[in-house]
């Protein structure tokens, strides 16, 4: 398992910064807050992790993901259309193929962002099955349990993966 977990160089980027991006246009979907992503070790690796505010624009076909350091220093953006994802670090620019493809390299394990922008707002990814539980559903082997404003997604398969996210102030606009 590779233990490259960006937001782990979130945490420790230090002075490391980008520029700000222009402003978002005003009719692009907007959720924003803090996220923390954790891979589970095993015997032979530890577990890996980290914390960021971010910032989430656009939509699964095309958009925007921002995270900024607990000092508030832009430090990664993430950008994507059809058929290319851009990740954006002061170390430079790297494309990917797909959104998994990114966070696969980045984490070691592929996170759907895709269906992110779904369960931020407490509800399936309307692309793929899913079966209700207990307390939310689970989808694309994810254990989604929301709890607006906040979400815990949790992969079922080896290595587990926990990604807890909360809300500030919610969707500024409809997608």
């Amino acid at each position: 398992m590779r233990a490259a977990a960006l937001l782990l160089a979130v945490a420790l980027a230090g002075c490391a910064q980008l520029p700000k991006a222009p402003p978002a246009d005003t009719t692009e979907a907007r959720l924003g807050g803090r996220i923390s992503v954790t891979v589970a070790g095993d015997q032979h690796n530890r577990g890996t992790g980290g914390a960021a505010s971010f910032e989430l624009f656009g939509g699964p076909d095309a958009g925007r993901l921002e995270l900024t350091s607990p000092l508030g220093t832009l430090v990664a953006r993430a950008t994507w259309a059809p058929g290319l994802v851009t990740l954006t670090t002061p170390d430079g620019e790297r494309r990917f193929d797909t959104l998994d493809a990114l966070t696969r390299e980045l984490l070691g394990e592929a996170v759907p962002v895709a269906a992110l922008f779904d369960w931020l707002r407490a509800r399936p990814w309307p692309a793929a099955p899913h079966e209700k539980t207990a307390n939310g559903f689970e989808q694309l082997g994810w254990r989604i349990e929301p709890k607006p404003p906040a979400l815990v997604a949790t992969r079922l398969a080896a290595p587990v993966v926990t990604l807890r996210a909360k809300l500030d102030g919610g969707d500024e606009s409809t997608p």
